[in-house]
């Protein structure tokens, strides 16, 4: 009779074990690698059971990377500062800095009860002064780069966190983070000029091993066009309105231009009879988010009361405003081509402007044109374009306007410059100090850091002020270029600020003076794994790449792209939402820990649904996952210390498990890597009550390859079998491609095409063989029919037809 599988004993006995004698060991000889979580911000409500989605799946694959012999950096941090930790403490009535702490304490816990492989000496938390040290380095190097620059303009701004926020932290028109509705406010700002670095970003997204939706979520965000920028003559000044556009071909067919509301000349372009309801215009414009801007259907606009000149046909052209032109997209200003273009055919139509086709399909003018004509075709009302192909049309009408010098060919990208301010308390200093005499300087770099004073009262001021700036015996300075009186900047930076390039001091935390040595990142660097949310699709994973360019840029290190190889795992919804408390959908894993065990939680979190996938969780499908485990430790403690003889068809099974789910887990199908695992040792099982016993290398093998999976009854296992090592110093077990080759096979018999038996044959049995076997399984099922024909495919169709 078997031993009883008690999940409590086990786990607790194994945990306590590993902690002195860690399976993941840094011996001589071995080979390294770098697998790497999405760092969690440590809320108050803890870990739920999508969270461990991705912390069990990366712990799975470094486990796997042991078994194959490498010592695997695998660590673990806090992402703590920020608007997150921030608002849990306003809403807690505790400060930032004890609700962090203890969130932390409480995090640590949960994650210690996955019993991830994390190497807790390597422990990171953006909070932690000797860390932000290094993230306010980079922000002071970035300065002396001319990367990092103030700017008063007009930002999103969230009237329920009271702070500015990047329009990557706007989805919808609303705050990611709380939800409210986004305004507009003019603030002073720092800025990372992240468009410096647009190609590039850009272009080396093809080197990557990562998901083409998040590649493809980059390049959309980045957003590179081709075009031209052409110079406006306006009528009665002595100035120019500079457009960009893709479609220099159709510039014959502008009839009227946009301006964005915050268009600099907006004010000197605008007639005394049109000023009141321009005024009113702009106004209202800056209480919308840009996202809702784009999203409006109904197109909104006002006339100046001025007209520009088109510099090809000398036409006069209407300037108006209207919200859907973006200040920061182009040039702030566009030349509308209503026949060609569907928003700017609304607005023509809205507003009454004329419409001029210049492209028609087959070189005839449409009289009564009832929607843009967006295809390519033959260029008409173009003047000595005429006739031409509209795809030509449009590098000769560029190359026309280098010549006369009234444009020129260029390149645009919808990727704007970062908005680094946050008008918040909780977050690092910005280290810079303003003084009169000298304007912004850099504080010293062996000044560093500068800490985030302690204080009781830290809540958003809303006025567009941090609250630091109250604090004036730490706002008050000397300037460090001249030493006379200063001040200290008071916004902090965004949450985004430490968690962008975290990974880079995971490798060498305690070094005081680099932000990362260069032998140890010679050694670990750049990442092999990064697994984490695609909700960081655009945000993390962009800035992330952003400062890795830069640091090699500055010679801090040798690579130019932070993560190697990307995997996304999906959301754990409940009730068809989001798992969140606010829904009130919020499973813990503790209870489920407690009854089931870790592994059994691990195992069904695999499970539950390809892991690239949103996947719908149900408690119930855990009791199966158990049942699993208990087939699994019944089976090996049933068998083991038995004298089995290796068949041919115990190695076949051992083999055809191995390939299986080496090939799955590669693929990261790890769902159906726990379907072949189920699978199979149904398999062994049937093979146990049918030949009395499985063999001890095939035992060992299954339990070596659950090992990653379910770690603590994979240990227990493979002692029980004797072994006194670790099961992860096995080696992850190797397949034969030849012995895992059928035998047998199984095949339907068919009578005029409807099966009626089953017959066993042998691979390679000749055909009068199987024929004869496939008579004689249906004799009784033919009722004196006489057979007319016989179909066989070899291992396919069996066919007898009859009359």
């Amino acid at each position: 009779m078997s031993v009883v599988y008690n999940h409590k004993q086990i786990e607790t006995k194994w945990r306590d074990i590993w902690k002195d004698n860690p399976v993941n060991k840094n011996e001589e000889g071995k080979e390294k690698y770098y697998c790497l979580d999405m760092f969690p911000y440590p809320s108050g409500s803890g870990l739920h059971v999508g969270h461990w989605r991705g912390y069990v799946l990366s712990d799975v694959w470094s486990r796997y990377k042991v078994l194959q012999g490498y010592y695997v950096l695998h660590p673990m941090g806090w992402d703590a500062f920020g608007l997150p930790a921030e608002n849990y403490a306003i809403k807690m009535g505790v400060h930032p800095a004890k609700a962090t702490a203890e969130n932390v304490q409480n995090f640590k816990r949960q994650l210690n009860e996955i019993s991830a492989i994390y190497d807790w000496t390597k422990e990171v938390n953006t909070t932690d002064p000797n860390y932000y040290k290094w993230t306010q380095w980079i922000f002071v190097k970035m300065f002396k780069e001319g990367l990092a620059y103030e700017k008063e303009m007009p930002i999103n701004w969230c009237p329920d966190c009271k702070t500015g926020l990047a329009n990557e932290e706007v989805v919808n028109g609303a705050c990611e983070r709380c939800g409210s509705e986004v305004t507009k406010k003019n603030l002073r700002q720092w800025m990372l000029k992240i468009t410096a670095y647009a190609e590039r970003l850009l272009q080396d997204l093809q080197t990557l091993d990562w998901p083409a939706k998040v590649k493809k979520m980059q390049s959309d965000w980045i957003g590179k066009s081709y075009g031209a920028e052409i110079d406006f003559k306006v009528e009665g000044i002595d100035e120019q309105l500079k457009v960009f556009t893709t479609r220099p071909d159709t510039l014959y067919g502008s009839t009227f231009m946009v301006l964005a509301p915050e268009h600099a000349m907006v004010s000197q372009l605008t007639s005394d009879a049109q000023r009141e309801e321009v005024e009113k215009y702009v106004f209202d414009t800056s209480m919308k988010s840009s996202v809702d801007r784009l999203q409006e259907k109904e197109k909104t606009g006002v006339f100046t009361g001025s007209y520009a000149i088109n510099p090809l046909n000398g036409a006069k052209t209407p300037i108006w405003i209207s919200d859907y032109v973006l200040a920061d997209y182009g040039t702030g200003a566009i030349m509308c081509v209503p026949a060609h273009d569907d928003r700017d055919f609304a607005f023509a139509k809205k507003f009454d402007l004329p419409i001029i086709q210049v492209i028609a399909e087959d070189g005839h003018e449409i009289e009564d044109l009832q929607e843009a004509y967006t295809s390519e075709g033959v260029m008409i009302n173009s003047d000595v374009f005429n006739g031409m192909k509209s795809t030509e049309s449009k590098e000769a009408i560029a190359n026309y306007l280098e010549e006369h010098e009234i444009g020129k060919k260029t390149e645009n990208y919808k990727l704007r410059d970062w908005v680094f301010s946050r008008q918040r308390y909780w977050g690092e200093p910005i280290p810079i100090v303003h003084c009169d005499t000298c304007g912004a300087v850099a504080v010293p770099e062996e000044q560093l850091p500068i800490t985030l004073p302690d204080v009781e009262s830290y809540e958003p001021t809303g006025t567009g002020e941090s609250p630091l700036a109250d604090i004036h015996e730490w706002v008050n300075t000397t300037c460090p270029t001249c030493g006379g009186h200063a001040k200290r900047e008071t916004n902090t930076m965004p949450q985004w600020a430490g968690s962008s390039w975290y990974f880079l001091r995971y490798v060498d935390p305690d070094n005081k003076d680099a932000i990362v040595s260069k032998e140890k990142a010679k050694e670990w660097l750049p990442v092999d794994m990064y697994v984490g949310g695609i909700e960081h699709a655009v945000l993390h994973l962009l800035y992330a790449r952003f400062y890795t360019k830069f640091l090699y840029d500055i010679g801090v290190v040798e690579f130019e792209e932070p993560f190697k190889r990307l995997f996304n795992q999906g959301m754990i919804c409940k009730n068809g939402a989001k798992m969140s408390k606010s829904k009130g959908n919020v499973v813990s894993p503790d209870d489920l820990v407690d009854k089931y065990g870790c592994d059994s939680l691990r195992l069904y979190e695999l499970f539950v649904g390809p892991p690239e996938l949103d996947s719908e969780w149900d408690d119930r499908g855990i009791d199966g996952v158990y049942r699993f485990i208990n087939r699994v430790w019944h089976l090996v403690t049933e068998n083991q210390g038995k004298d089995v003889t290796v068949t041919k068809e115990l190695e076949k099974v051992r083999h055809q498990l191995t390939y299986e789910v080496t090939h799955r887990l590669n693929s990261f199908h790890l769902n159906t890597v726990v379907s072949a695992f189920m699978e199979y040792t149904n398999k062994l099982m049937d093979i146990s009550r049918k030949k009395d016993g499985i063999d001890q290398q095939t035992l060992e093998t299954l339990i070596t390859l659950l090992a990653p999976f379910v770690p603590h009854i994979a240990e227990e296992l493979w002692h029980m079998l004797g072994h006194e090592t670790s099961v992860f110093t096995n080696g992850w077990p190797t397949y034969d491609e030849e012995k895992m080759k059928e035998d047998e096979v199984e095949m339907p018999v068919q009578i005029n095409g409807k099966v009626r038996a089953t017959i066993t044959i042998g691979v390679g049995e000749a055909k009068d063989s199987v024929m004869e076997k496939a008579r004689t399984a249906i004799e009784n099922k033919l009722d004196g029919k006489n057979i007319v024909k016989e179909i066989y495919v070899p291992h396919k169709i069996i066919n007898i037809v009859v009359k």
